[in-house]
């Protein structure tokens, strides 16, 4: 089997790899695994270092908005997994350009290589931001989309387009909508390495608004379960909720990150609100618990105190890209 994997360098799609690479998600069975990444300032080949000697990885730098490259790489493909995003809400609203470049141009430049590869099965990775804001409830799959930030309007164009290439061409797609990602190799601008790193170093962490927007807090480790389960059984043209299943408001994850690393609110700093900034999203996972048997399995206090473990003792790899951050 060939996996093509996109953005398979940066934080959710390089755990992806590492495990689908080792056979953990085809039952030991080890799938020759190729990732496709432009290694802009989130991607980084060291996310792969844990398995980069292994025969069956191989790695193509470049981008997904190259035709010739693309059509090169997708020649055999079994399965690809579309991570490739630029993901930032705050970079989206200073500079929305290279956002609507790769999220949605780069999209259908890999739709349209799909088709004439003939790749047996299309995931493409996306965000529950796209449905907006929910003040209640939960999100299904049939929800609306209403996006508000330009990153989430530009994931938004991206899954119509997926699924409209399968109504059209009848391509074998799946789209995937996830709560929000925490783990290690996460890059440290997204807010918990942030926060972590920023504690790390004895600065203060900037709270946005009243710290009462609220997350569901997803695993990366339960997140590509989630999208393998997909992968593996997931019906053609049908989009997935993947959510995690611990909502907390920004201050109450404030406050756990300022517990396990010792410090107390005078490390906090009030910021204005974020623009557009929305107030709550939660999915419901009701549809793929019941056709593929996804249920989140990492608790959410085990899983952040794993985390901030792993940013305590991996400074060598989180230092460097501080750099760009300060």
């Amino acid at each position: 089997m060939r996996i093509v994997v996109t953005g398979g360098a940066g934080f959710i799609g390089s755990h992806f790899v590492r495990q689908a690479v080792t056979g953990v998600y085809t039952g030991g069975v080890r799938p020759e695994v190729v990732v496709l990444d432009r290694l802009t300032y989130a991607g980084n080949r060291a996310n792969l270092a844990p398995v980069a000697d292994g025969e069956r990885l191989g790695f193509v730098h470049g981008d997904i908005c190259d035709a010739a490259l693309v059509d090169e790489v997708l020649r055999g493909c079994d399965l690809l997994v579309h991570f490739a995003a630029e993901s930032h809400v705050d970079r989206s609203i200073s500079g929305s350009e290279e956002f609507v470049r790769t999220n949605v141009l780069g999209t259908q430049t890999l739709l349209e290589a799909a088709g004439r590869a003939g790749v047996g099965k299309f995931v493409h990775v996306s965000t529950d931001e796209v449905y907006g804001s929910i003040s209640e409830g939960s999100w299904t799959e049939s929800e609306p989309l209403d996006p508000n930030s330009p990153y989430a309007a530009s994931k938004a164009s991206s899954d119509l387009m997926v699924l409209a290439f399968h109504r059209t061409h009848g391509l074998p797609v799946c789209v995937t909508r996830c709560s929000n990602n925490y783990g290690p190799y996460q890059y440290p601008e997204k807010v918990i390495p942030l926060f972590v790193t920023n504690l790390l170093e004895g600065r203060r962490v900037p709270l946005y608004g009243d710290g009462g927007n609220v997350r569901d807090w997803l695993h990366v480790d339960d997140h590509c379960r989630g999208i393998a389960l997909v992968a593996e059984k997931g019906r053609a043209g049908e989009i997935y909720n993947i959510g995690g299943g611990t909502e907390l408001t920004n201050r109450e994850l404030t406050e756990n990150l300022l517990g396990l690393l010792g410090a107390d609110w005078s490390m906090v700093e009030r910021v204005p609100d974020r623009k557009g900034h929305d107030r709550r999203y939660s999915v419901d996972i009701t549809k793929i618990s019941g056709e593929l048997g996804y249920r989140p399995e990492r608790s959410f206090s085990e899983g952040l105190a794993e985390t901030v473990a792993w940013y305590v003792g991996n400074r060598d790899w989180w230092d460097p890209l501080r750099e760009v951050t300060r």
